[in-house]
């Protein structure tokens, strides 16, 4: 029998998880549908938009949180890039502006994606993008 596989939720450690879900969920859209402990002080959720998911970890529990991130533990987040599929990068980075996101107008890639890049408040990359060539509003 196949290997049937219905969905990837990547996790990504944060170091401050109302910051981080203020960012994903007020901004982004996500909607919180698991965490734990239950209510509103957390160390793990999982976040779903557009049957996408994604799930979030503090790095550090909150009473044992350094005053700032570490950058031994951060520098790698850099490398990470999480790739979201958007008909509309210009309604994307009209909406992130509008947030008081920071980032750079969208650009077309060589290879014909047009992308609008920025980073998340952990540094992780997050890049909306869509063939330029096909890029409608469905």
């Amino acid at each position: 029998m196949p290997l049937e596989i219905r969905g990837l939720a990547p996790l990504l450690q944060v170091f401050d998880m109302p910051r981080s879900i203020a960012f994903y969920r007020d901004v982004l859209g996500f909607k919180i549908v698991a965490q734990a402990p239950p209510g509103d002080d957390f160390d793990w959720g999982l976040l779903e938009r557009d049957g996408v998911q994604l799930m979030l970890n503090t790095a550090f529990e909150t009473q044992d949180r350094p005053p700032a991130p570490e950058a031994g533990r951060t520098q790698a987040h850099a490398d990470t890039t999480l790739f979201f599929g958007c008909p509309d990068v210009d309604a994307a980075y009209a909406h992130v502006k509008a947030h008081g996101i920071e980032a750079p107008p969208p650009s077309v890639a060589p290879y014909g994606m047009k992308q609008l890049s920025l980073r998340d408040p952990d540094g992780y990359a997050i890049c909306f993008q869509w063939p330029a060539e096909r890029e409608d509003r469905s």
